[in-house]
């Protein structure tokens, strides 16, 4: 019954509608995550030796090292222990448009929403249960929004609290599609 493509559409769309506005009331009215950014003491200077340089839009990393090799010298070394040691992301220079961040958002949301729906399809049968549905639809959910956060505190010194936010984020956006998919599925 509810194991095609065209069958995973529609509360896929569901899902996308309802993710897409609990973000925005978690981002834009809540703002909690507001506290995941700092300012640095010295943003002018920051910026002007930054524009100096003009670097391409693009990852970054303070100090950059090719090798284990590289990195094992007294020079690399000494500039690890100076500091500072960061992850810098250089996006295009221009006022900040948000209709192309929301497109993609809702896009990338939509996808999420397709492939944890197919998830559940291949993993469920015709008839199960609302919580059966929820259980695996949601826990795919959970793990596409939310679980590369530990990494990029693990290896990218994202602050811990920063990550957890996003997996309480992700559970939230999981909840959102696992229950659009739950109710669709046992109609």
């Amino acid at each position: 019954m509810f194991v095609g493509w065209s069958e995973i559409v529609v509360p896929a769309l569901i899902a996308t509608v309802l993710v897409f506005v609990a973000s925005s009331v978690i981002h834009m009215v809540i703002r909690w995550h507001n506290a995941d950014y700092r300012k640095l003491a010295n943003e002018d200077e920051v910026r002007a030796a930054l524009g100096r340089t003009s670097p391409a839009p693009g990852q970054y990393v303070l100090p950059h090292c090719t090798d284990q090799k590289a990195m094992a010298s007294p020079e690399m070394q000494a500039k690890y222990e100076q500091g500072p040691n960061a992850i810098l992301w250089v996006r295009p220079n221009g006022n900040v448009k948000l209709g192309p961040f929301l497109g993609a958002w809702t896009a990338y949301v939509f996808v999420v929403s397709m492939l944890v729906g197919y998830v559940g399809a291949s993993a469920l049968p015709d008839v199960a249960s609302y919580t059966k549905v929820f259980q695996v639809v949601g826990a795919a959910a959970w793990l596409a929004y939310a679980w590369g956060g530990p990494s990029d505190s693990i290896w990218k010194g994202r602050p811990w609290i920063s990550t957890v936010r996003g997996l309480v984020d992700g559970l939230v956006y999981a909840c959102l599609t696992a229950g659009a998919f739950a109710w669709m599925w046992t109609r």
